[in-house]
């Protein structure tokens, strides 16, 4: 007992956990931060995820109590491998903490802008900063000089941390951000007016004193775009996301210490932090990284074919493109369990995966602002285009713009309920803007912004981000409805739906369409007239696209998802001008 109370003094009850202990610590770390996702332990008042998680899993490693997959295991495109133990890991990362207060002068509380693509130092840096209380702001390389200037700005950043990619970017606007201090770069080349971090770290020591920091203490800051203004400022605390993913972690990723997890989202994706660090490591699982500089579908199912992946995560855009690779020729030797969330999952997609591959695919929801709010979970009916239930710790509700709940069967707001009670694992404001925040609020739920409908299993179906709803002579048309339809058809390979303005009913459907190479050639009247006619067959006449243009591409974010507000505003400004209509 007295062992129990030194690693873990901050239970309200630890003799909850003794018969998970019998069966060694291994079991009690997940278990305990699984109680607190579901109410039964109060939210420990410190917490440091570098300290409370990854260091108790070197203990395990110590003690022969886990498993010998490695902690994080990562490879090139060329083959090349990275593998480090909980052990290394924690090494690494006190001596990347060293070189974060050393060198750089960075102090508690500072915030860092790291803009890394898929390497190694991405995972040792963002360690490093929990060690130290630094906040950390991750961003893809894929930002211009124009994006990163806003946001070093913005957060009042006084460092940053890139690849070399990025380095003529940073310079051009170095001038122009004047809390910048200091230029880090990970690189095996020195450059003029930066550090380079792989020297400093082979330099720098391993011994670090973790800091001490209350669960509430600011963590990290994403950045994301709304369908107007600038990007907002999502904060963190250290307990939100560190703790967040635990229950989730294992009953919609099915992880534990045998778990070998790929997730192939960008770091600079809010992805990452849920499924290539926080969830794994909580449950001792091996974080698997492909360095995937770009997204090939055959790369992804020959990587499947040839790593003992076991969980597998990755945007629905992936699995869409790669069913039309036919991945019944692949066979995956290890792999069990599939999963995926950031955007809808067509039910169609969904079908074509299991045929091909035998294999299910647990979807989930969530938000930069949240951890996981609905999900698919082991052992649960899944029903094909459902977001699943709600996830623990969140009260999930539809509700009409007054904060109502909605009965079964009626579109409203998709919602979780913050009063009495805020749940620990929610963002804690949008900085420095206190009427956004607010603003998400109604009555005693937090409003997400998307539209949904829960049926009379409670289970959750996604409707439409507000603002992408349209509304055609009356009628309340979601995209996702739409775009489901239609990928039905063997004609179509990707597509995106937007409202388009009409003088007569106010907006109709309009379908941006990405045609399969065996169809290139058809008549294109024919074929809109034959698309339309599949989208009155397989769901209400009424949301039919009275409106088809092919393209040969989608704007989307760095992530994957499809941006219809791009494709909505270039729509409105078109038509506009043509029928000559206001602004």
């Amino acid at each position: 007992m007295k062992v129990l109370v030194k690693c873990f003094g901050h239970l309200r009850s630890p003799w909850v956990f003794l018969q998970q202990a019998k069966r060694g610590l291994a079991s009690l770390i997940p278990s305990y931060y699984e109680a607190v996702n579901r109410g039964e332990q109060e939210v420990p008042e410190y917490f440091n995820f570098a300290s409370d998680v990854v260091d108790k899993w070197t203990q395990e490693e110590k003690d022969g109590k886990r498993v010998h997959n490695p902690a994080f295991w990562w490879v090139s495109s060329q083959d090349e491998e990275v593998k480090w133990s909980f052990k290394e890991l924690a090494f690494l990362s006190r001596k990347a903490a060293n070189v974060l207060t050393g060198p750089c002068g960075f102090q508690r509380g500072d915030k860092v802008m790291i803009v890394l693509p898929r390497i190694p130092e991405w995972w040792l840096l963002v360690l490093a900063c929990m060690r130290t209380g630094i906040i950390f702001i991750p961003g893809t390389p894929q930002l211009t000089a124009k994006d990163i200037s806003y946001r070093i700005q913005a957060s009042k950043a006084k460092g940053i941390v890139v690849a070399d990619q990025s380095v003529l970017a940073v310079d051009s606007i170095t001038a122009d951000c004047k809390l910048l201090k200091t230029k880090l770069v990970v690189s095996n080349r020195s450059r003029e007016g930066w550090l380079n971090f792989r020297d400093l770290l082979h330099a720098a020591s391993g011994d670090h004193d973790c800091v001490k920091l209350r669960s509430e203490e600011l963590m990290l800051i994403y950045f994301t775009s709304g369908s107007t203004g600038s990007p907002k400022m999502v904060e963190h605390s250290h307990c939100s996301y560190g703790i967040g993913f635990a229950s989730s972690g294992r009953h919609w990723l099915n992880l534990s210490p045998s778990t070998v997890f790929w997730n192939t989202s960008d770091p600079g994706w809010v992805k990452t932090a849920w499924s290539n660090l926080f969830a794994p490591w909580i449950h001792g699982s091996c974080v698997f990284v492909h360095h995937l500089p770009q997204f090939e579908p055959t790369v992804i199912l020959n990587t499947l074919v040839k790593y003992p992946i076991t969980t597998f995560c990755t945007a629905p855009t992936a699995y869409r493109m790669m069913v039309q690779h036919n991945a019944t020729s692949y066979k995956f030797r290890s792999l069990k369990h599939c999963v995926t969330g950031g955007e809808p999952l067509n039910p169609e997609v969904f079908e074509q995966w299991k045929i091909q591959t035998g294999l299910d695919i647990h979807e989930a929801y969530g938000q930069t602002e949240t951890v996981t709010i609905c999900a698919n979970v082991q052992g649960m009916k899944i029903k094909p285009g459902s977001l699943g239930k709600a996830s623990p710790p969140y009260d999930v509700q539809v509700v009409d713009e007054e904060g109502n709940i909605q009965p079964p069967g009626k579109e409203g707001n998709l919602a979780i309920r913050i009063k009495p009670k805020r749940p620990f694992c929610l963002f804690l404001r949008y900085s420095d803007t206190p009427e956004k925040t607010a603003a998400t609020e109604r009555g005693d739920f937090y409003i997400t912004g998307d539209r949904a409908v829960k049926d009379e299993d409670d289970y959750f179906w996604f409707v439409g981000r507000a603002d992408d709803i349209i509304n055609s002579s009356g009628y309340r048309i979601g995209p996702f409805e739409v775009e489901s339809a239609l990928i039905e058809h063997p004609a179509v390979v990707e597509s995106a739906v937007v409202s388009s303005p009409d003088p007569i009913r106010g907006e109709v459907v309009k379908a941006f369409i990405i045609l399969s190479p065996a169809f290139l050639s058809r008549n294109p009247e024919a074929l809109i007239q034959e698309l339309q006619d599949h989208v009155k067959k397989s769901t209400a006449p009424y949301k039919y696209p009275r409106k088809i243009e092919f393209v040969q591409e989608l704007p989307k974010t760095a992530a994957g998802k499809i941006q219809r507000s791009i494709l909505r505003k270039q729509e409105w400004n078109q038509v506009k001008r043509q029928l000559d209509l206001p602004k």
